[in-house]
């Protein structure tokens, strides 16, 4: 029998977002689902009643009749005491929970005897999560929101401009984390004109910051930072003096400073202390986006935008609900991906496999039993080494071209010495004509080889297609067979057949000339913005 997916309207303060929307309503009825959604659960997010009934949804006037009347029941926040009162007993919760958070919350749950996927307990290191990951696709708004209410609380433009009233510097934006949120940040400030410099504890961020347009500063302190799962951990007592050095210097000098600094399960970092904030401009901005767990800013208040010593500190906890529209469509795009893996057969009955590692991270109770924390997923085995003496070796003789481990000395001999006896006979044997042409032939295979070799391999498709649009000179010869000759002599036309073969061969090339200039320009346009 088919199951039914109910989705309420969020009851947590300034909470904008509805967890499914019109277009996904129609997908969820193609798996097999029936959905059922609480009146004026999307009004925030401009999805009317009327969207989800013309969608195939149910619309239900309370919130207490969805809650009993749905199987399944997909949130955005984890819910309040009084919803889950309402839960029908033995559902199925896919929501935020937030468990390591809500150990009360999770044995309310239990005790229903619900299952419960907490989409926040997603492993993100599998790589086929992607799809189902709401807390980047979350990050992602979020950042780019904090640079709009940044540019908002700023009062000057981000981008600098040189005007008959004189000239206006571009303002200087540091982001304090280049995890995802600090990463669209990052895009964001730097798109709009400013002068963007990051911060992360993990060094493997650097190359992605610069990617975005912004200039990566390094603690002088070598700590490895990265703690699995996209975040970072605690680091030692010896970084984060060095890391509060540079911040300091990093206050005076930035008009906005945006802190997006998590650790999962403990209460935010304080990276930017009042006395830092002292030092800034007047006029200058903090976006804390870590204001839900405390603030990454000692001067910051939850929820509020204040100003202290002349800057403005913003400390919102709902930067996501202000692109209310935009974060529901992602948030309810990560939930189908995640009921398609449930519903595999596409008979709208779900199906919690616990052998799946994916499905087993984000199932934090099963059936009442609370099932978290996970065991860690199985990641794919390296496959081993060869000849791991001989490694350093080989990585010494062949970086150069992509690790390949190049040709020993004898193979390498063997291989000149058959070519020197094949030139060699070329050279005794075959006509003056040929000698010459064969000899253009040769540097033409090794002109075209070294240069592809030294191609860049994510340029080698739009590369290849050029190569084959040039290759199109063969078009000259079949032109040469079609053209009528100069003399006029009948002995001297083509016969029909070979006629016929030239005007193939030109439709073909015409073809390839025009088809390898089409895929080039669509794959360079994957490059531009």
């Amino acid at each position: 029998m088919a199951l039914r997916i109910g989705v309420p309207r969020e009851t947590a303060a300034g909470e904008k977002r509805v967890a499914t929307v019109p277009d996904v309503v129609e997908k969820l009825i193609k798996l097999g689902f029936s959905v059922a959604v609480e009146s004026g659960a999307g009004d925030a997010a401009n999805f009317g009643d009327d969207t989800y009934r013309a969608a195939g949804a149910e619309i239900v006037p309370g919130a207490a009749e969805l809650w009993a009347g749905s199987d399944i029941v997909f949130k955005v926040r984890a819910p309040s005491p009084e919803e889950v009162g309402l839960m029908r007993e033995g559902g199925m919760l896919v929501s935020f929970i937030w468990p390591a958070q809500n150990p009360e919350l999770m044995q309310q749950l239990a005790a229903k005897r619900a299952t419960v996927l907490a989409i926040d307990s997603l492993p993100r290191q599998l790589s086929r999560a992607q799809k189902m990951d709401a807390l980047t696709s979350m990050a992602g708004i979020s950042g780019y929101r904090a640079v709009i209410e940044a540019a908002n609380a700023f009062g000057r433009f981000f981008n600098g401009q040189i005007t008959a009233a004189g000239k206006i510097p571009p303002a200087k934006v540091f982001v304090a984390g280049a995890g995802v949120a600090g990463l669209a940040a990052i895009g964001t400030a730097a798109n709009l004109g400013a002068i963007v410099r990051a911060n992360d504890t993990r060094a493997e961020v650097a190359d992605q910051v610069v990617s975005l347009g912004g200039e990566f500063v390094k603690v002088d302190y070598e700590e490895e930072g990265s703690g699995g799962g996209g975040y970072a951990k605690v680091m030692s007592e010896g970084f984060q003096q060095a890391q509060r050095e540079m911040y300091a210097k990093q206050a005076k000098e930035a008009d906005i400073i945006i802190t997006t600094a998590l650790i999962p399960g403990k209460p935010a970092p304080k990276l930017i202390t009042a006395e830092m904030v002292k030092t800034m401009k007047p006029g200058s901005v903090i976006v804390d986006m870590a204001g839900e767990q405390g603030g990454n800013c000692e001067l910051t208040v939850p929820g509020q935008a204040v100003v202290q010593h002349g800057v403005t500190i913003i400390g919102y906890t709902d930067l996501v609900s202000r692109l209310a529209k935009q974060s529901s469509t992602l948030y309810s795009t990560n939930l189908l991906r995640v009921t398609e893996e449930l519903c595999k057969t596409k008979d709208g009955v779900v199906n919690v496999n616990m052998e799946d590692d994916a499905i087993r991270g984000l199932t934090v109770i099963k059936e009442g039993s609370i099932t978290w924390p996970p065991p860690p997923p199985k990641l794919p085995a390296v496959a081993p080494q060869a000849k791991p003496a001989a490694a350093p070796a080989a990585a010494a003789k062949g970086h150069g071209h992509g690790g390949g481990e190049p040709m020993s000395a004898q193979p390498l001999a063997i291989v000149f010495g058959v070519g020197a006896v094949l030139f060699l006979l070329v050279g005794l044997y075959a006509p003056a004509s040929f000698l010459s042409h064969f000899t253009v032939f040769v540097l033409a295979c090794f002109v075209g080889y070294m240069v592809v070799w030294n191609v860049t391999p994510s340029l080698h498709t739009p590369l290849m297609s050029v190569t084959n649009a040039i290759s199109s000179i063969i078009a000259i010869g079949a032109l040469v067979q079609v053209a009528p000759p100069l003399t006029g002599a009948e002995a001297d036309r083509p016969s029909q057949l070979i006629l016929g073969l030239a005007v193939f061969a030109l439709a073909l090339t015409a073809i390839n000339m025009f088809g390898g200039f089409a895929v080039t320009r669509r794959m360079l346009a994957m490059f531009r913005k």
